[in-house]
């Protein structure tokens, strides 16, 4: 059994003397985790470091193995957000989710080119695709079957002056009708509608607070700790810009 393909690498931890348990995603192939062999060591731990797009063979005698996994840098996203902690957080934050969302070797291209697309464009900086990333994070939840409904109100049916979504359904509430219980609902963001002024701070924090809640309770809910600690930091730090 063999493939090859252009991959995100999500994770990676130590096994053994010298070597990794690396988990990456591709377009074909999903979510795919492999040994790399020495991928410990200080020769081959840049190439494993989460974020980073490489060129990835994975080799194995039987489909149900682990499995051999090499790679090849395409780009290093990880050296290159390193000077910057925001789109450092983010892109942690996006490798955690899909390692800890999506099924293992089940094929989800619209989550890998979301993300990919996302990493390619975090050298210019993290504010001009934060957004972005809360739409992946939403369309991550349709790909999963749990999709936002916010198409309409959910109490009049209108369309206009989308304001909230409800928290328990996933369905947008118009700012009328959902004034009387506004403590109880979650803030939506405009430009998950395509509305609105350039979205900031403000927008970015009630963005992640809207996905984070549904991939915690409907996606990773059978996770002890939720949602990953890359992703609480990243919206611990958003939040802290808003402030």
């Amino acid at each position: 059994m063999e493939w090859q393909a252009q991959a995100i690498v999500l994770a990676a931890r130590p096994h053994g003397e010298g070597g990794a348990v690396v988990s990456v995603l591709t377009e074909a192939e999903g979510r795919h985790a492999g040994l790399a062999r020495g991928g410990a060591s200080r020769a081959q731990a840049p190439l494993w470091q989460p974020g980073n797009l490489i060129e990835a063979r994975w080799v194995a005698r039987l489909p149900d193995q682990l499995g051999s996994l090499t790679g090849e840098l395409l780009h290093p996203a990880a050296a290159l957000a390193m000077e910057d902690p925001l789109a450092l957080a983010l892109l942690a934050a996006g490798c955690a989710v899909a390692e800890a969302a999506l099924p293992e070797r089940e094929a989800h291209p619209r989550a890998y080119r979301g993300l990919a697309s996302l990493i390619i464009r975090l050298p210019g900086g993290a504010a001009p695709v934060l957004a972005e990333y809360v739409g992946w994070e939403a369309e991550l939840l349709a790909d999963l079957g749990y999709g936002l409904d916010l198409a309409r109100c959910a109490a009049t049916g209108g369309t206009e002056a989308l304001r909230w979504v409800s928290p328990r359904t996933g369905r947008a509430v118009s700012e009328t009708a959902g004034a009387p219980w506004a403590d109880r609902l979650l803030p939506l963001p405009g430009f998950l509608l395509g509305q609105g002024p350039p979205p900031g701070p403000a927008e970015w924090r009630d963005g992640l607070r809207l996905t984070g809640h549904f991939l915690a309770r409907d996606v990773l809910g059978h996770r002890r700790q939720g949602l990953p600690l890359a992703r609480v930091a990243l919206a611990d730090r958003v939040a802290a810009l808003a402030a």
